[in-house]
C-alpha cells in the first residue's frame, strides 16, 4: 500500500470515527483541573462533545442534571466527604448513565469498593488520548449489552394482580407480593425474601421496584429494600423483618419515616 493511499485511509477512519462520536456527550468527574482540562481536549480531539468538568459529588449531580451527559468519567479520589464511588452508585441508581472509573489507585480495598458497582470500564492513570478512545467504546458497548440483558430480564418476570411470576429456569415461580419481605442486590443480581422462599434473579432492586411498585416497598440502602408492611422495627441505622436485621442508609431513613407518618 502506498503512503498517499495510507493517509487517505487514515483520514477516511478518523472522519468515521469523528462522525460516530460526535453525538456522544462526556462528562468529566475530576477534581485536579490540570488533569480535567487534559481530558476535555484530548475528547475534543476525538471529536466528542465534552461538559465543564466537575470536581465534587455535589457538582457531579447538578452538571448530570444540567448536561445530561452520555457517558461519565469518574476519578475516584474527589475532594469532600464523598468519593468518586459514591457518585457511582448515585448516579447507577437515580440515572442509569454508563461510567468509567478514573483512578491511579489499585489497591486492593479501593479495586473490592469500585467492583461492587459494577462500572462499565476502569481507566488507569496515566493514560493517552488512544486509551481514551478505546475505554469509551468499551464502555459503551458494556452498557448496551447489559440494557439488552435487563430488558431480556423483565420480559422475563411478569405481574398480574397481586402475585409476581419470577422465572427460575424454566419454570415461572408465583409468589404472592405481599409474601415478599425485603430484596438484597449483590452487584448484578438480587435476592428475593419471600415468607417460605428464597429467589435469586440477575436484575436489579431497582427493576423490581418499579415493577412491583414504590407504594408498597422502599429502598432503604443502596443493597436492599423492603416491604414495608413487614417492617417489624425501626432502630437508629437498622430495622427488623421477622428478626432479620437489615441496615438504613442515613440518607433513606428520613424518607422512610416521611412515608410511614403519611401512610
Amino acid at each position: 500500500m502506498t503512503r498517499r493511499r495510507k493517509v487517505l485511509l487514515r483520514e477516511f477512519r478518523n472522519n468515521r470515527v469523528q462522525q460516530t462520536m460526535a453525538n456522544v456527550k462526556v462528562g468529566i468527574v475530576e477534581d485536579e483541573m490540570i488533569i480535567a482540562q487534559g481530558i476535555a481536549d484530548a475528547l475534543e480531539q476525538l471529536g466528542y462533545a465534552v461538559t465543564e468538568p466537575a470536581v465534587s459529588y455535589t457538582e457531579a449531580l447538578e452538571m448530570t442534571m444540567r448536561e445530561t451527559p452520555d457517558i461519565l468519567l469518574i476519578d475516584i479520589q474527589l475532594s469532600g466527604k464523598k468519593d468518586g464511588i459514591d457518585l457511582a452508585w448515585k448516579i447507577k441508581e437515580d440515572y442509569n448513565i454508563p461510567f468509567i472509573f478514573l483512578t491511579a489507585n489499585s489497591d486492593s480495598e479501593t479495586v473490592n469498593r469500585a467492583k461492587k458497582v459494577s462500572p462499565h470500564a476502569y481507566l488507569l492513570k496515566p493514560f493517552d488520548k488512544e486509551d481514551l478512545y478505546t475505554s469509551i467504546e468499551i464502555c459503551l458497548h458494556n452498557f448496551s449489552q447489559s440494557q439488552k440483558e435487563k430488558a431480556t430480564v423483565e420480559k422475563d418476570n411478569y405481574l398480574i394482580k397481586d402475585h409476581l411470576f419470577i422465572k427460575q429456569g424454566v419454570s415461572l415461580r408465583k409468589i404472592a407480593v405481599a409474601d415478599i419481605l425485603y430484596l438484597e442486590s449483590d452487584n448484578v443480581y438480587i435476592y428475593i425474601y419471600a415468607n417460605e422462599a428464597k429467589l435469586v434473579v440477575r436484575s436489579t432492586i431497582q427493576n423490581y421496584l418499579d415493577l412491583i411498585g414504590s407504594d408498597k416497598f422502599f429502598r432503604v440502602h443502596r443493597s436492599f429494600a423492603v416491604n414495608i408492611s413487614r417492617i417489624d422495627v425501626i432502630n437508629t441505622d437498622t430495622l427488623l423483618i421477622n428478626e432479620k436485621e437489615i441496615p438504613i442508609g442515613k440518607v433513606y431513613r428520613s424518607e422512610l419515616l416521611t412515608m410511614l407518618r403519611l401512610g
